[in-house]
């Protein structure tokens, strides 16, 4: 509906669901990154490409918003969204190239649950991205959006309990320090996922 109102060349709707594929791309580089622990460099760097792709649609997609005489949706939307989304792996890439240059050759069961959140999390914004140019799935958008923000308590609930657990239980400071900004970080990713999903609910609300 909303895309006759705009020039073919330039689909916003596009740029976004660019952005969240590759986005769901590096979260699950993360879980594997994660999960096997092998090859950690080689994935940061894969992670880092990754986030620089969601960069170049980012700016795109900017150029774009700036050039257009009519959007499809209220201008400061369609900045926020895309800028929102963004934020999402450039978290991921802090908490992916942390792994790497300290050197965390096995990280806990509790890092991989937060890294399977992320995806989740991640996921779902594709899903939510993938329905918005039609006003009509407000609806199923709403789900999804809540979702995510079940998923954002849940990612919470995970932190605070490997929080205690670390004090508790690990002796070495410094793998204390190590692990404390992993959890923080992956922590952050799901609550940038959960920004995105209220700048989409408040999408909804304008628009249906």
């Amino acid at each position: 509906m909303f895309g006759r109102l705009l020039p073919k060349e330039t689909s916003f709707f596009d740029f976004f669901e660019q952005h969240s594929a590759l986005t769901v791309d590096g979260t699950r580089e993360f879980l594997n990154m994660v999960s096997s622990g092998a090859n950690i460099e080689a994935k940061a760097r894969r992670i880092h490409e990754i986030e620089h792709e969601t960069d170049v649609i980012t700016h795109r997609c900017v150029e774009a918003l700036h050039r257009a005489f009519i959007t499809p949706i209220d201008r400061d939307d369609i900045h926020q969204l895309v800028t929102r989304m963004d934020d999402i792996l450039d978290m991921m890439e802090d908490a992916a190239q942390s792994i790497y240059l300290y050197d965390i050759r096995s990280v806990t069961l509790d890092a991989k649950r937060l890294a399977d959140i992320c995806v989740g999390c991640a996921e779902n914004v594709k899903e939510a991205v993938s329905l918005l140019s039609n006003m009509e799935n407000a609806a199923k958008i709403l789900a999804v959006c809540a979702e995510i923000d079940k998923l954002e308590s849940e990612a919470d609930h995970v932190m605070r309990s490997a929080m205690a657990k670390l004090f508790r239980d690990e002796p070495d400071v410094r793998q204390v320090i190590k692990l404390r900004a992993i959890y923080e970080t992956l922590e952050g990713v799901t609550d940038r996922c959960e920004d995105v999903a209220n700048i989409i609910e408040g999408i909804i609300l304008d628009n249906s």
